[in-house]
């Protein structure tokens, strides 16, 4: 991460915060299962698969679905071309919350869940480098971990502030989350509106610095 430019680490915060907030309404709607932090779901599989309740089912089910929106973001935004594969992939994004957003709306369920999954995936998509995932913005154990050791480093005397840009990526899903739970409490029925909001506003931040950058 602390490779990437200053605006890109905002980017990520701000996707990160987002991650947080579609987890914190995937959670409250599916009455205990996780849209984004599949190792949790992961856990929830096998403690259901040990115990014969349905819940592996559905906590499979949605890992399926996370794994296939990262399969199918990154054969499409791959399609752009390099120079615009983060904005095809960051409007991929904001298209698959719409579509939950209106599933949402319309009482689906089911729906919602599934596509918000595939939306989560998808999510991760957005910063590659080497065809590989340069950080992850909606599970936050990795970060955790760059976190200490950055943290151990600094104490040692190198890199002071080298820890500051995990805190904050973790900090802003914390405060997505808080913001999600309020949503949901607030208006169920209508809380991902706002996550289509905030996506469709990184889009078009992610689209202005790919015009800067190749200006």
């Amino acid at each position: 991460m602390l490779r990437y430019q200053r605006s890109f680490q905002v980017l990520a915060l701000g996707f990160a915060a987002l991650a947080g907030y579609v987890d914190a309404v995937g959670f409250l709607s599916s009455g205990g299962l996780f849209v984004s932090f599949m190792t949790g779901n992961s856990t929830r599989l096998a403690i259901g698969a040990a115990q014969g309740g349905g819940v592996a089912l559905a906590a499979g089910a949605l890992i399926v679905l996370f794994v296939s929106g990262v399969i199918l973001m990154a054969l499409l935004s791959g399609l752009a071309g390099e120079r615009w594969r983060k904005l095809a992939a960051a409007s991929g994004v904001a298209g698959l919350l719409t579509t939950a957003a209106v599933f949402q709306s319309l009482h689906w369920t089911l729906g919602e869940l599934a596509v918000l999954a595939m939306a989560m995936g998808a999510a991760n998509t957005i910063f590659q480098r080497d065809r590989d995932v340069a950080f992850g913005v909606t599970y936050m154990t990795g970060t955790l971990v760059k976190f200490g050791l950055r943290v151990a480093a600094s104490l040692r005397g190198e890199e002071r502030f080298g820890w500051a840009p995990y805190l904050l990526l973790w900090l802003g899903l914390v405060a997505g989350g808080i913001a999600g739970a309020l949503a949901y409490a607030w208006w169920a029925d209508g809380s991902l509106w706002g996550a289509v909001a905030v996506s469709i506003a990184l889009s078009l931040a992610v689209a202005r610095l790919m015009r800067r950058s190749s200006a």
